[in-house]
């Protein structure tokens, strides 16, 4: 037998100090929550599916969802920008053979109204796979483990995808 053979009683709850019932801080509404993230899945979602149209329609579709469920959702932004992803990654789904296998920036027609925006350009050269690690990496400055649990998939993956989107956008703008 080793040590004490004595039983030892549980501590008596009471005495035990507790934390002070703290009231959590109210949770924004839904008009907050739109308004502050609105602009930000919009450029999220622009940056993914190179179409305003496109990109509009996705956010809209996040923001439906998040007031459907509006009362269970913990992090409205974590929703919001899982919810814009894969509607993009849908609407990516969608495109044409030519525009799924384009890997070389093409010349694109330029609207004088609409303006230019290099980046979108560049990043219209890339896969959907490649263009959505280099847009949550850089733009959304996310962790390469945030990145695959945000698309669901293994972190060498990300890794993978964003050390060929590398190459290839080094290819393009030299």
């Amino acid at each position: 037998m080793r040590g004490d053979s004595t039983r030892r009683e549980p501590p008596d709850t009471a005495a035990v100090a507790r934390p002070l019932d703290v009231a959590a801080p109210a949770a924004p509404s839904f008009d907050e929550v739109f308004m502050a993230e609105h602009e930000v899945m919009l450029r999220l979602a622009h940056l993914l599916v190179d179409s305003r149209e496109q990109a509009e329609d996705a956010v809209q579709d996040a923001f439906a969802r998040l007031l459907d469920r509006y009362d269970t959702v913990t992090n409205p932004g974590a929703f919001l920008r899982t919810c814009v992803v894969n509607r993009c990654r849908d609407l990516g789904r969608r495109r044409t053979v030519e525009r799924r296998v384009l890997r070389v920036l093409r010349p694109r027609a330029v609207d004088p109204a609409a303006g230019t925006d290099h980046l979108t350009d560049v990043l219209a050269g890339l896969s959907r796979p490649r263009r959505e690690v280099v847009v949550l990496r850089y733009w959304g400055g996310h962790t390469l483990a945030e990145i695959a649990d945000l698309l669901d998939v293994p972190e060498g993956t990300v890794r993978s995808r964003l050390h060929r989107a590398h190459a290839e956008l080094k290819e393009v703008l030299s």
